[in-house]
C-alpha cells in the first residue's frame, strides 16, 4: 500500500500585478514546469491524488472558531504578519518516505516545499 504525502508549497510574498514577464509567459513556464513534475511522479512510480493552485492572502479568510460561549471570529485578508504564503499543495502517494522526498524536491517553487505524511485516522 502507497504511503500518501502532502507537499504544501510555500512561496515569499508577492504580487502578480508587479510581475515583469507578460501573464502568458509566466503562465506558460509554470504550466511547464508542473507537467515536468507530474511526469517525475509517474516516472517514480508514484501516484499524484490530488493538488490545486491557492488564491492570493487578499482572498483568505482566518477563522477563530467559536469556543466557550464566544462567537467565531472571521478576520479578511491579507494579514500583516504574512511573511510568506502557502501558493498551493500536491497530494502524492508514493512507496515510502525516501521517494516522497525525493519527489517533493522536484516541485517547482520560488520558495520552499513542507512534505508531511497524511496520518491515517482510519475514516
Amino acid at each position: 500500500m502507497a504511503e500518501e504525502y502532502i507537499i504544501l508549497i510555500r512561496e515569499p510574498e508577492w504580487d502578480p500585478s508587479t510581475s515583469t514577464e507578460s501573464q502568458e509567459d509566466a503562465g506558460a513556464a509554470v504550466h511547464a514546469a508542473h507537467s515536468a513534475f507530474f511526469e517525475a511522479i509517474a516516472a517514480a512510480g508514484a501516484t499524484f491524488l490530488d493538488g490545486a493552485g491557492l488564491m492570493p492572502p487578499s482572498t483568505a479568510v482566518r477563522i477563530v472558531p467559536a469556543r466557550n460561549g464566544s462567537p467565531a471570529v472571521f478576520t479578511d485578508g491579507p494579514f500583516g504578519e504574512t511573511k510568506e504564503i502557502i501558493s498551493g499543495y500536491y497530494k502524492i502517494g508514493t512507496k515510502d518516505a525516501v521517494s516522497a522526498r525525493e519527489l517533493a524536491a522536484l516541485c517547482p517553487t520560488d520558495g520552499w516545499i513542507e512534505l508531511y505524511p497524511v496520518a491515517d485516522v482510519g475514516m
